[in-house]
């Protein structure tokens, strides 16, 4: 059942089944997953689970919210995930997302992430959020500055060394 739909996607709870398990496995091991976000150690379906289980679950019971399949209306390809997600170290809850590479480029993160932040008000009664971002990530920090998000300085987050670039977007924007 989908949480949220726009034109093209539909976004729902992941699950612990085989076919989320197996594009968590796919995204948590894509090269720009590995460059821009991290390594997760991540390398079979039950290890995909066990993270799915982890860091989702847990977050949809202590919060309200956390990162959400993303998939195709027209056929139900699994694309990727986007959603929000209390960090540490950080002021508001922030957006995040990733697609696996071959869908990339076709405006899927930019319709996702506008579905995300409209959901985060009007459904959760969220503000202020933000996103952070590898300083090298040219194209989510254009991505995020289409979308009405301004630089809000670096972070970096508790337990990391990575200098992180940290956006916010307020209400109304």
């Amino acid at each position: 059942m989908s949480l949220i739909q726009t034109e093209r996607l539909q976004l729902r709870l992941l699950r612990d089944d085989d076919g989320d398990a197996a594009g968590m496995l796919q995204l948590l091991n894509e090269p720009g997953f590995h460059q821009f976000i991290g390594d997760r150690g991540v390398r079979t379906l039950e290890q995909a689970r066990d993270y799915v289980r982890k860091h989702t679950f847990g977050s949809y019971t202590a919060h309200g919210f956390g990162m959400y399949a993303v998939e195709r209306r027209s056929d139900g390809a699994w694309l990727g995930n986007a959603g929000l997600v209390r960090r540490p170290g950080l002021p508001t809850a922030d957006v995040g997302y990733a697609l696996l590479s071959p869908h990339t480029g076709q405006g899927y993160a930019r319709e996702a992430v506008q579905a995300v932040l409209a959901y985060a008000r009007a459904s959760l009664g969220l503000g202020e959020l933000r996103a952070i971002v590898s300083q090298g990530n040219a194209r989510s920090v254009a991505l995020l500055e289409k979308l009405g998000f301004d630089r809000d300085g670096t972070v970096v987050l508790p337990g990391e060394v990575e200098q992180l670039l940290m956006f916010v977007h307020r209400p109304n924007r």
